[in-house]
């Protein structure tokens, strides 16, 4: 594959200036992940290679699922490096306090979304008005786990619903609020209009909480 002109990675894809030189001809990286912490941006900017994110859509509008214990769910079906299904809530106030009570009724909805059409969907995410940003959310992510941050693809996927809503303007910022009250900011820009794609941006900062060695005895 030293010949190819364009290369297709994934967060944990090893795109180093010592990788990539192996790649005479490249012109384009697509990462299938929100960000671009895991290329060599400053390679690519020296040899004329051109980063990209996958462009996030919304797929299907105002659709309404009947969920167990809970009844109808109107919810958009987006992607934005993950498949989504966002739901505007106020039964349960998105906060610390009831991750309990939102990881059950989020869980419940993809259970019901994915029974009645969508089996692609493996995110939800809650969204909820906040004093402190546009918006705060909730996202339940595969195996009943929350993202703790605003989550970068459940916040490409809003943009997408809003750009396609005409919500939000090409290059205006959009504050998005995790469960624990951490914030991105993000804006879009239009890829193509008519088919709704968009290429969002996002920024925001992260800590290191801890820093592990892993001892493995081969017994």
């Amino acid at each position: 594959y030293a010949d190819a002109e364009a290369i297709s990675t994934f967060i944990n894809s090893d795109c180093s200036g010592k990788v990539l030189e192996k790649f005479p001809n490249l012109q384009l990286i697509t990462t299938r992940s929100t960000g671009f912490d895991h290329i060599d941006i400053k390679y690519c900017t020296e040899h004329g290679i051109n980063v990209a994110n996958v462009p996030s859509y919304r797929k299907a509008q105002a659709v309404t699922v009947d969920v167990p214990g809970v009844g109808p769910v109107t919810g958009d079906v987006a992607w934005g490096g993950n498949w989504f299904f966002l739901v505007e809530q106020e039964r349960i106030p998105i906060r610390l306090t009831n991750v309990e009570s939102l990881t059950d009724l989020s869980w419940r909805i993809r259970q019901a979304v994915n029974a009645q059409g969508y089996p692609e969907i493996d995110h939800v995410e809650l969204l909820g008005a906040t004093p402190t940003a546009r918006s705060r959310n909730f996202v339940l992510c595969p195996g009943k786990a929350y993202d703790r941050s605003p989550c970068g693809t459940g916040t490409s996927a809003k943009l997408a619903c809003l750009a396609a809503d005409g919500k939000l303007a090409e290059g205006e910022e959009w504050t998005q609020e995790s469960v624990l009250g951490s914030v991105f900011r993000a804006h879009y820009r239009w890829l193509d209009r008519a088919k709704g794609t968009i290429a969002p941006t996002i920024m925001g900062t992260a800590h290191v909480t801890a820093d592990a060695k892993l001892l493995l005895d081969p017994k």
